[in-house]
């Protein structure tokens, strides 16, 4: 039980190491007061098409390793 405890503890650190680098790699999407108002809800082309780009790459792993995060923790919290 101790092997497999560092095991996943190991695993664990390393899938923290990778969330923490694909939440940096992300641009920054603050829309300033307008965001907040309503405005600037326009459908763009980019908009559109944010999911084949790097960073709508970047949000689909970091949305998969944030699940992979919360399996390890549910885990390491029952052994």
């Amino acid at each position: 039980m101790n092997v497999l405890y560092i095991i996943l503890s190991v695993v664990y650190i390393l899938a923290c190491g990778g969330l923490v680098s694909l939440i940096l790699l992300q641009k920054k999407r603050s829309s300033g007061i307008g965001s907040v108002a309503g405005m600037g809800n326009a459908d763009t082309y980019w908009d559109k098409n944010k999911g084949r780009s790097i960073e709508g790459t970047f949000e689909k792993w970091t949305k998969i390793g944030g699940a992979i995060l919360l399996v390890f923790t549910v885990i390491m919290c029952l052994l």
